[in-house]
């Protein structure tokens, strides 16, 4: 199922009510569900190589921590956090401003004017030091997201709450 973006994210507390929790496509809801994103947003941070393996550290502890009490919800939320700590610093380790586009696709107006949107990408800045800081949170993303029991809980996770 995809996720849902409807809820009321700021009076659901996700560790009391899983069953609300819809994993949806990498990052979705990173931002949204609490108390994780207030748990796990503090420890974010990707501006140097030792300022990402310290974070990446961390948010990987809270991953296992999560693990452990079959927090499934709180493990997602961690995989998330380490997926986005790849995934930004790699955008600003091309684009220097983190601004891929010249005008936001997000904000575009109609299908075709996002399309367009979307090929109009800023010229490449390349800045080595995002760019080990990707790598270092890329692989703490992996370990997170191929570990054993994170994928167990996975599938109890889709089994229970999201196959209709």
């Amino acid at each position: 199922m995809i996720f849902d973006y409807s809820l009321d994210f700021q009076n659901i507390d996700f560790r009391q009510h899983p069953e609300l929790y819809r994993i949806g496509k990498g990052e979705q809801g990173v931002l949204l569900v609490e108390p994780y994103k207030s748990e796990i947003l503090p420890h974010w941070r990707f501006k140097t190589p030792d300022i990402a393996r310290e974070s990446s550290e961390k948010i990987y502890e809270m991953f296992l921590a999560y693990l452990e009490q079959d927090d499934f919800v709180g493990a997602d939320m961690a995989r998330k956090f380490l997926q986005m700590g790849y995934t930004r610093s790699r955008r600003y380790a091309n684009h220097k401003s983190g601004r891929k586009y010249k005008t936001n696709p997000q904000k575009a107006g109609s299908a075709e004017a996002q399309k367009q949107a979307r090929n109009d990408i800023l010229p490449y800045e390349v800045d080595p030091i995002k760019a080990e800081s990707a790598k270092i949170f890329k692989q703490k993303w992996i370990q997170a997201k191929t570990n054993e029991k994170y994928l167990q809980l996975l599938a109890i996770h889709k089994q229970m709450y999201e196959q209709k």
